[in-house]
């Protein structure tokens, strides 16, 4: 019996004896230990110091969380050293924290992510801003402040704004600053625009390696300067800023948030700094304006007033004071859930030893992972707004303000999110409208510039008095009416004169010195003058430039200003000339139909005359004759006879129109047959040039080589280098045995060549089409604003002149071309004439030929005996018609009216 009720008994107590051993378990810790490394003589850990300071103490102090359990925060000061900070984070974790909250250095926080992860600890950032601190790499990195991913997005869409093209970027070079950049680059790229330069500054920089820097940059082309360095109490930059002058209306200063971080960790009452600011525009880290906010800011200025605290209140201050109850919220809900506060000794630290620091004895924290995912799920409203996180475990951040230094005052030009782009409005008013995600209302209040000017700077010089623009030009030996330096080693030339023009009309100074390119002796090599601009030895070359293929992939042309292309020039004789050279300007088929004409005319008329015209009537022979002699004497206009009917002249007007257009066509056509010498060469065209295997002749520096060569694929050995318009003329009477078979070059050389040599000629037309431009660095604003220059400059009229100054003092160079078919007349040219004539004509025939036909029968009825028989055989009536049309008109009419009369009298008696 005993034994029974023992054995009742025993799993009783067994089970009361595991209950009260797991709540034992369950109780919660009387103190939880949380780290905290960073570095507490900086801008934002001054600040952020306090903030949790006062973070623990509210926390210790509210019944409704830890719900009894003390938060215990440990400090280590980092110093913003990464090896100190490491340490100190080593130091804080042998205490068997739960979490480490910092740093506030992005190099530094690589280094602890390493370290937490080994053991399990969440590490907590609030300032540590690298967009590299990826969840992936690091489980446990949590940020509770915005990426620079996005602030780089903020800034990359102020440039965009503004139509800026370029950027210089000054940052510091480590992690922070060099992830920063590139995630900036990234950005920029999206929107067309780019980092030109990148001058980084050392980790422990000082106004000389910030006047260094900035040295660097002033004589570069961009203006448009992001700075991305740690905050600075001295504000150490812009002392430099000013000392070199470099705060002048030209220049646009674009701060991240570490220069607002600073101005904000100043007290109010001192802004007199402000003024060495003027017109710098900078981002903020936005945080709506709440009760909450309010409060805890008047807090901190009671603070302030009591000497307790030396530091404006900052944004990260308020990141640092929600990060702190981020972390006690999560513990209290670890604790609610069960989890145990247990650390448990690392395997990966077994056999590590040190007298100091006893590496083998840190713990793995064993809720480290739980802890982790509750911190991630993190969901409530701060200080700072609404807090939670992304799936890479990023703060889904509010945006950031744009704040402009104008008048000794800090202004708030707009606002920006990832959803709204730039605004004036604030993200939280602009969240729920469907029309922000579209970002085509981006907008800026007005900004106030460096120099105290309201105008959007161009964000480029193109060069200053202190480095001027380097303009390659070409030295050339021949040809030097385009570009040339004289013996007064002035340059000059129909080239330079349009420079000069164009320069008038672009609305900014250009400062800029002229640099030879060649020994003036040779032409020299054209393509290694681009490439000199590609290569920045010149900032621009100004000449007699073709825009060719391969050098537009190097450099930039301005729009050309002469139009131009290679043509052939070779020997022509004059001597001949062919008895029957009036026949060639119309066609064969031009001079049959306008022969036939004249007869049709000269019938027609004819018809329309006889009945009416004196002149038209007699012998059948004198008809004949009258009638062609009339019809080929319009040509003359030596006709005597005149014509009389109404439908005569109209057809006359038409023909003598025809006839005024056709001898007119026919004159200027003779006269440019008679013009235009007749080749002795038997080069016909660039196609017979090739088959020929003669030599050709090229100017030196020309691309024409390259052309034949590359192009063409004609042999080099058939190719010879000419110099100078004496060597074209020798060369060209030598002929293809010890000269040329023609010359090849661009058409202004060769108009220039040909202007007082009649010998030679211009075979068939250009063969290829390009022109002549001024060549800029790739992306060089410069040469749009030329283009758009010389695009007014022949607007205007002035481009001609130019021309006309330099190459038509002797009258302009004539194009002499053969024209392989005589520049003839062709019937296509003249068919509408010719049908408009001929429907004239047509209509005139059958109005002629109704009235006809309608008097006709009148006349057949006043004469026909109706008892009687009468012949209706059709001959009969075709005869009799034409009897009836042989007689004059005016005696049939007075038949009519005799008739009419006698008819009258008849009827009245």
């Amino acid at each position: 019996m005993k034994m029974r009720i023992l054995g009742g008994v025993l799993p009783l107590f067994v089970f009361i004896w595991v209950l009260q051993n797991k709540h034992g378990n369950c109780e919660r810790p009387v103190v939880v230990n949380v780290g905290a490394v960073f570095a507490f003589d900086s801008v934002t850990g001054r600040a952020a110091k306090k903030a949790m300071e006062l973070a623990v103490s509210d926390i210790n102090g509210d019944p409704s969380i830890l719900n009894g359990t003390s938060l215990n925060l440990i400090m280590e000061d980092s110093d913003c050293s990464v090896f100190k900070g490491s340490i100190g984070a080593l130091q804080v974790i042998e205490k068997q924290v739960v979490a480490v909250i910092g740093p506030q250095s992005s190099a530094i926080a690589h280094m602890i992510s390493s370290i937490s992860n080994g053991l399990h600890v969440p590490l907590i950032s609030y300032a540590a801003t690298d967009p590299t601190l990826s969840s992936l790499q690091f489980p446990f990195f949590l940020r509770t402040t915005q990426s620079d991913q996005s602030q780089m997005e903020a800034v990359a869409d102020i440039v965009y704004f503004h139509e800026w093209k370029e950027v210089i970027a000054i940052f510091l070079d480590d992690d922070y600053g060099r992830n920063g950049i590139a995630a900036l680059n990234d950005a920029l790229a999206n929107k067309m625009s780019k980092i030109s330069y990148k001058l980084p500054l050392p980790i422990n920089y000082d106004i000389t390696d910030i006047m260094y820097v900035l040295n660097q940059s002033k004589s570069l082309r961009p203006r448009v300067f992001v700075v991305h360095i740690n905050p600075d109490s001295q504000l150490r930059f812009f002392n430099a800023v000013h000392k070199l002058k470099m705060n002048g209306s030209n220049y646009v200063w674009l701060m991240t948030d570490w220069f607002s971080t600073t101005l904000d960790s100043f007290s109010r009452k001192n802004r007199s700094f402000l003024s060495t600011l003027e017109g710098v525009i900078s981002l903020r880290p936005y945080i709506p304006q709440t009760a909450r906010k309010r409060a805890f800011l008047a807090r901190w200025r009671k603070l302030q007033q009591n000497e307790l605290v030396h530091s404006g209140l900052t944004a990260y201050g308020l990141y640092a004071y929600d990060t702190v109850w981020v972390v006690a919220r999560s513990i209290d809900n670890l604790l609610q859930q069960g989890g145990n506060i247990s650390f448990f000794l690392s395997n990966m630290l077994n056999g590590t030893t040190n007298d100091k620091l006893q590496l083998g004895k840190l713990k793995e924290f064993d809720g480290g992972g739980l802890l982790m995912n509750i911190l991630s799920l993190t969901n409530f409203t701060g200080l700072t707004g609404k807090i939670h996180f992304s799936q890479d475990r990023n703060l889904i951040g509010s945006g950031y303000e744009v704040i402009n230094i104008a008048k000794q005052e800090i202004h708030t030009v707009g606002y920006w999110s990832n959803f709204s782009g730039l605004s004036v409005l604030p993200p939280k008013s602009l969240q729920n409208k469907e029309t922000a995600v579209t970002r085509l209302n981006q907008n800026l209040k007005s900004v106030t510039w460096p120099g105290g000017k309201s105008e959007t700077p161009r964000g480029w010089v193109i060069a200053n008095d202190e480095r001027p623009l380097r303009i390659g030009f070409p030295r050339r030996a021949s040809f030097t009416e385009f570009v040339t330096l004289n013996a007064s080693h002035n340059v000059q030339g129909y080239c330079i004169d349009l420079f000069y023009e164009a320069r008038k009309l672009v609305p900014y100074d250009i400062p800029f010195r002229f640099v030879p390119f060649g020994s003036g002796l040779a032409n020299p090599d054209y393509d290694a003058l681009v490439s000199m601009v590609a290569t920045d030895v010149f900032d621009a070359a100004v000449g007699d430039i073709a825009i060719v293929t391969n050098r537009t992939r190097m450099v930039d042309f301005t729009l050309p200003y002469v139009s131009t292309g290679l043509v052939i020039v070779a020997p022509i004789d004059t001597s001949e000339s062919s008895a029957w050279v009036f026949l060639k300007p119309f066609t064969l088929e031009m001079w049959g139909v306008t022969a036939l004409s004249f007869l049709i005319i000269a019938v027609v008329i004819w018809i329309l005359e006889h009945r009416v015209n004196e002149d038209f009537r007699g012998p059948p022979k004198r008809q004949i004759t009258t009638m062609f002699l009339f019809s080929f004497s319009t040509l003359f206009k030596t006709n005597q006879e005149n014509t009389v009917s109404t439908l005569g002249r109209m057809v006359m007007v038409v023909w003598l129109f025809l006839l005024l257009v056709i001898t007119s066509s026919y004159t200027a056509s003779l006269t440019s047959i008679l013009t235009v010498q007749q080749l002795a060469s038997p080069i016909t065209g660039i196609d017979s040039l090739i088959a020929s295997n003669s030599f050709i002749g090229y100017q030196v520096g020309s691309f024409a080589y390259s052309y034949l060569k590359d192009i063409l694929n004609i042999a080099p050995s058939r190719l010879k280098s000419l110099r100078s318009p004496e060597e074209f003329e020798a060369a060209l009477r030598q002929g293809s045995g010890n000269g040329v078979m023609a010359i090849v070059d661009e058409l202004p050389y060769m108009e220039l060549f040909l202007q007082n040599r009649t010998d030679f000629g211009i075979i068939g037309r250009p063969f290829t089409k390009s022109g002549w431009g001024f060549a800029f660095k790739k992306d060089s604003p410069l040469a749009n604003d030329m283009s758009t220059a010389i695009l007014k400059l022949a607007e205007s009229g002035k481009l001609q002149e130019i021309h006309e100054k330099w190459f038509c003092q002797l009258g302009c160079p004539t194009d002499r071309r053969k024209d392989s078919e005589l520049d003839q007349l062709h019937l296509s040219s003249f068919w509408a004439l010719y049908l408009l004539s001929g429907a004239v004509t047509v209509l005139a025939l059958l109005i002629f030929l109704l009235k006809s036909i309608r008097q006709y029968i009148r006349y057949k009825r006043k004469h026909m005996d109706l008892s009687s028989s009468s012949n209706t055989r059709c001959s009969h009536v075709i005869y009799s018609f034409f009897d009836f049309i042989d007689e004059k008109e005016e005696a049939i009419k007075r038949m009519f009216a005799q008739q009419d009369s006698a008819q009258a009298q008849t009827n009245g008696s």
